[in-house]
């Protein structure tokens, strides 16, 4: 249950996703403040419109508090400052006295008030928010905390503290910062995946096996290219232009031989009659076993590099893609990327292990790009700016004892030839 702490939602609300009121007024009520971590999204209240499926929560009202219905009705959402939400019935007289009213997250079943069938997924990302903090809430707490009469800095505009923060938010999510996000794709035919809306950088890109064993898909920096412009040329080599003087273009050749190419040839995974060439098997007695595997593992000169089954990809900054090579086709693959965190914008949010960092960069970063600023200052807030970034990079880096332990038992192994 919520108390003067930092928690501020229910159990009801953090675990079911699910906030209700009983309407106690004689008159019934027509405004109801809802206080999830979760910021509430009205498209319509309408099922029969098409931006009902951009509402994140559905209202269900219950005159027994034993079956509810959803409600259908005209009502309007306002998000507060503080990241309430109030929904506002319009009906005269609002939901009657004695009535039920709930608002319920979408969740992966339905939710407890709903028919259980899946419709989205907002309850569960809720899950975990405590060792988080919103980017508007580091703002506003950096202005209580260091801007004002007898502190360092005197006066700054708010906008110039969102600034700094997005920038300190998008410097700290590419090395210190889990902004490491995930998707689970299918490679189609085309051997080509979209690029995630906000993907920045990848950082590895798996094939999921039958087992659901994750295997490393390695990048084909040095097996081949995508073109970036693909010019059309003449019989002499030279680029031929449109009716609007700009260049004609082709598809690429390069990717599609990249398509059509056999893997096995690359990564040296050779059949054993190609493997074992020149082999006598003359005499040889499938029944007795055991002379045909003299000569696997015995392939001098193969490049280690190659020497893997996995497949390989390829990024396609012309098309926005992931390309892959043609043995990944119908695969299951997880491309994990990261982010600068601020896709959501000041909904971002920042683990509270980098709390202390971010306001050392905005701290930082204000007084340095301000006129008559003791330069001894600057220097001190940089350096408090870094050795709070490396704090940050230590508590996030999640080393766990027993795990360090768990990895060098088997290093007491001997290992034999």
């Amino acid at each position: 249950m919520p108390n003067g702490g930092l928690i501020t939602e229910t159990n009801s609300q953090y675990y079911a996703g699910a906030q209700g009121f009983v309407v106690t007024a004689v008159a019934g009520q027509n405004d109801f403040t809802f206080t999830f971590n979760t910021t509430l999204i009205l498209g319509d209240p309408d099922p029969a419109q098409t931006d009902y499926a951009l509402n994140n929560f559905k209202l269900y009202t219950s005159a027994d508090g034993i079956t509810y219905t959803e409600y259908i009705l005209p009502y309007t959402l306002v998000v507060q400052g503080n990241g309430n939400s109030t929904i506002s019935i319009t009906a005269v007289g609002g939901i009657p006295q004695n009535n039920v009213l709930v608002c319920q997250l979408k969740t992966i079943d339905g939710g407890s008030f709903g028919n259980r069938d899946a419709y989205g997924v907002t309850t569960e990302q809720n899950y975990g928010s405590y060792s988080y903090l919103k980017l508007r809430d580091v703002i506003n707490n950096f202005i209580v905390g260091y801007v004002g009469k007898d502190k360092l800095i005197p006066d700054v505009k708010r906008s110039d503290i969102i600034f700094h923060a997005k920038r300190g938010l998008q410097e700290f999510s590419y090395d210190t910062l889990k902004s490491v996000k995930s998707q689970e794709l299918t490679v189609p035919h085309t051997l080509s995946v979209i690029l995630p809306q906000d993907y920045v950088n990848y950082v590895r890109v798996s094939r999921i096996d039958q087992l659901g064993v994750q295997r490393i898909i390695y990048p084909s920096n040095n097996l081949t290219t995508s073109p970036y412009e693909l010019p059309i040329q003449d019989s002499l080599g030279v680029p031929t232009q449109d009716n609007f003087e700009d260049n004609l273009e082709s598809t690429s050749i390069t990717e599609e031989r990249w398509k059509n190419a056999n893997t096995n040839l690359i990564s040296q995974n050779f059949n054993f009659g190609l493997y074992n060439e020149g082999f006598d098997w003359a005499g040889y007695n499938w029944g007795q076993g055991g002379m045909w595997y003299w000569n696997w593992g015995e392939q001098y000169g193969m490049s280690p590099q190659y020497a893997q089954y996995n497949g390989w990809f390829n990024m396609n900054e012309r098309e926005g893609k992931v390309s892959f090579s043609s043995n990944l086709v119908n695969q299951l693959i997880v491309l994990e990327y990261i982010s600068d965190g601020l896709a959501y914008d000041l909904d971002s949010r920042i683990p509270k292990l980098a709390e202390d960092a971010l306001y050392a960069y905005i701290l930082h970063a204000i007084i340095s790009t301000r006129i008559n600023q003791p330069e001894y200052i600057v220097q001190r807030l940089k350096q408090e700016k870094s050795a709070k970034l490396r704090n940050a990079k230590i508590r996030l880096s999640n080393v766990k004892l027993d795990e360090i332990v768990q990895v060098m038992r088997g290093k007491a192994k001997w290992i034999k030839r």
